[in-house]
């Protein structure tokens, strides 16, 4: 899930209105929105911070680097616990296979 899209599922779990959020974080109605529709893409790790605060998780989980996260899909907490368990060589390998798909994609 992008981060907008956890940002807004977050605030609506609350029950919080764009300017309520904005104002817990000392932020501007404005810039919330704007991270939630994908128009702004580097919050600061400051707001990330209080973001992750006023809804009680974790930066990480924000970002999509918890595996654990309720957010997370659970087929890819899968794929990557089997991809911790290849050998080097393997690993190697799928990663060159998704920097072809990566380059694919554009």
């Amino acid at each position: 899930m992008a981060l907008g899209d956890k940002i807004k599922e977050l605030r609506t779990r609350k029950n919080l209105s764009l300017q309520e959020l904005a104002d817990r974080v000392q932020a501007s109605k404005a810039h919330i929105w704007e991270l939630e529709t994908g128009r702004a893409k580097n919050p600061t790790l400051e707001l990330m911070t209080k973001l992750a605060g006023c809804f009680g998780v974790g930066v990480a989980d924000l970002v999509g680097e918890n595996p654990n996260s309720e957010f997370e899909n659970p087929e890819l907490i899968a794929m990557y616990r089997d991809f911790k368990g290849l050998n080097d060589d393997d690993r190697k390998t799928v990663q060159s296979m998704l920097d072809h798909f990566h380059k694919r994609r554009g």
